[in-house]
């Protein structure tokens, strides 16, 4: 075996979405870190849909830019569309969207890979790890070659065992054009792992000069575009828009008469489908009862005439897919760049993890994306970005960070999988999110940069802009509650100049603002020193104001959830000696040994009740 002379302190396998976020927060804290990858060409590669963001994962976005991540940065540099969505709702559920210049994303992607300190880049297929008395040592490659490492972090996306299904024929591989990794999967179940099987598809690429465009609804992004990060200020690079079309009853049939030869609905598939990303065959039988299903044709970069054709993804025989395009509108002449196709992978059971993602199994190693029964690049890059910061508290023996599902999406993410794991690919919603009202997209920095920063993550520059615009927000919103205006003629003329109904009684400025309709803008009659703040600063106090009862309420929430979430529970606690436990009860709890009242609560099957007896019982053990 050959031994690498240079010891790391972190090792990063694989260079996907979780993998980059890993990486980088490792070697930016410090730490002499590895990132191993199958394919050097294809670190940061966009394997499915060239988008970033979208509804609740946009937040995740966010959250990660604010702790110090570069998912949002590099999708500011490379997007040619971007969109808010749900701006006819309200704060909670709006989240952003962009798509992205697929080989820009990848290439820029690599290239801060590349000129990160600290941070190696090797190519190598990882067989195995080494493990000394429960604790993780390093890891050896295909070739012999044995890299000695403090922590590891596995990032393995759809590698493990990774099989492409295209109709009734299939092959190993970690996706299209990559070898799948065959051997590490075997060794974590040899080490104890309790390993699953999933499956996730991809649509056909198309030729774009084979499309018939002015057949098609354009879809445009916003103008001006809206960044993803807080530290971006403006988009400079070409936009480009969008296309819709729908597919159709002659689409159907072609679809359903290839079922036969479709590796989904013959049971040549084993692993478990994503429940909200169906393929276009399995919503064709499901909603049998619906006419059409939409399209999006998105561009894959302003260099290149591929076309994702977003709403079609299948497995279907090629002969299939391509008789099924051709029947959609815009398509009729359509050419086929690169085939769908479905891939089986396997995953590892995330209830294994403790919240920081290290396994329970064995110190020192971390899982994170794929691995952990995730589906869509924000939840990769987010697990990745806690491993990595996680991995290097572990080196430096300091409590690791762990953020709650008050304080982030990505702790809701995170508590989701330890918790309750993942049975199916697991797909981040606003509806997962209790405290969602407080969770929004526009406050993560509020919510989250001191964290960022506290680890070191965030430069001073960028810290001292954040506290700059914090403090300009609670100056503007104590400016507010006390001017007071009075139902003079005048400032009623005021009033009614701009629609709204006059004063009856004293009021401050601040309550004025949630009447229904008013913006801050309005305000600027009444004080001109309103006008002095910027968008971002205005959105903020707006929302504050307008929602204040609804915030207040779950703070209230907030406090109580906070109250179980303290009441820790030693690791050896021993479940065996608390009387009226069910045995089905005290085996969920040793499997999953939540640390804490509130954790415990989640798991599912243990009930109110259960969690009251282990309440009683911490109580007079003191």
């Amino acid at each position: 075996m050959n031994t690498y002379s240079k010891i790391y302190d972190v090792i990063v396998v694989g260079a996907g979405h979780a993998g980059c976020e890993a990486a980088l927060a490792a070697a930016r804290l410090g730490c002499k870190t590895l990132a191993l990858t199958i394919n050097a060409d294809h670190i940061g590669e966009m394997s499915c849909n060239p988008a970033v963001g979208g509804l609740a994962k946009g937040h995740l976005v966010r959250e990660i830019d604010v702790l110090g991540g570069e998912m949002a940065r590099n999708i500011d540099a490379t997007g040619i569309q971007f969109r808010r969505l749900n701006t006819k709702k309200g704060p909670a559920v709006q989240s952003s969207r962009a798509q992205a210049d697929k080989e820009q994303y990848r290439l820029r992607m690599k290239q801060v890979l590349e000129n990160q300190e600290d941070l190696d880049i090797k190519q190598g297929v990882v067989d195995e790890l080494i493990v000394e008395d429960g604790t993780v040592k390093g890891i050896v490659t295909s070739i012999g070659e044995h890299y000695p490492g403090q922590a590891v972090i596995l990032t393995t996306g759809t590698f493990l065992q990774g099989l492409i299904h295209i109709g009734l024929k299939n092959f190993s591989a970690g996706r299209m054009g990559d070898p799948a990794s065959i051997k590490l999967s075997e060794n974590l179940k040899k080490l104890g792992f309790r390993m699953g099987r999933l499956k996730t598809g991809t649509t056909p690429r198309l030729d774009g000069r084979t499309i018939n465009f002015s057949k098609l609804t354009p879809q445009y992004g916003d103008e001006p575009p809206v960044p993803f990060s807080f530290d971006t200020e403006s988009i400079s690079q070409k936009q480009a828009p969008c296309y819709i079309t729908y597919t159709n009853e002659r689409t159907h049939e072609i679809i359903r008469s290839g079922l036969d030869r479709s590796p989904l609905f013959t049971g040549v598939i084993e692993g478990v489908g994503a429940r909200y990303c169906p393929s276009i065959e399995d919503k064709v039988v499901r909603f049998h009862e619906k006419p059409r299903h939409q399209i999006f044709l998105e561009p894959m970069g302003l260099g290149t005439t591929e076309i994702y054709p977003n709403g079609v993804p299948t497995s279907l025989p090629v002969d299939i897919q391509f008789k099924m395009l051709r029947s959609i509108e815009g398509l009729e002449k359509v050419e086929i760049v690169r085939p769908g196709y479905a891939i089986e992978y396997d995953y590892a059971d995330p209830t294994q993890l403790s919240p920081a993602l290290e396994t329970k199994l064995i110190r020192g190693l971390f899982f994170a994306g794929q691995i952990n029964g995730t589906s869509g690049y924000e939840e990769a890059a987010a697990q990745g970005l806690m491993a990595g910061i996680n991995a290097v508290r572990y080196i430096t023996e300091a409590p690791p960070i762990v953020l709650d599902r008050t304080q982030a999406y990505i702790g809701v993410l995170i508590d989701d999988l330890v918790t309750k794991g993942a049975m199916e690919p697991y797909r981040m919603f606003t509806s997962r999110a209790e405290y969602r009202l407080l969770l929004r997209e526009d406050n993560a920095d509020l919510r989250l940069r001191e964290t960022g920063y506290s680890l070191g993550l965030v430069s001073d520059r960028v810290y001292r802009r954040y506290q700059h615009k914090k403090e300009t927000i609670e100056q503007l919103l104590k400016l507010l509650s006390n001017i007071r205006l009075t139902p003079t003629q005048a400032i009623n003329e005021k009033l009614c100049g701009l629609g709204f109904h006059p004063l009856n009684q004293p009021t401050f400025l601040g309550d004025l603002l949630k009447r229904p309709g008013i913006t801050l803008k309005d305000l600027e009659i009444f004080e001109p020193r309103v006008a002095e703040v910027g968008s971002a600063v205005a959105e903020q106090v707006e929302i504050q104001i307008k929602y204040d009862g609804y915030i207040k309420r779950q703070e209230k929430q907030v406090e109580r959830f906070k109250k179980l979430e303290h009441t820790v529970i030693p690791e050896d606690f021993d479940y065996s000696k608390v009387p009226g436990l069910s045995n089905e009860v005290k085996e969920k709890l040793v499997a999953i040994r939540p640390a804490s009242i509130g954790q415990a609560s989640r798991i599912s099957g243990i009930t109110p009740a259960a969690v009251s007896i282990i309440q009683i019982f911490l109580k007079k053990a003191g």
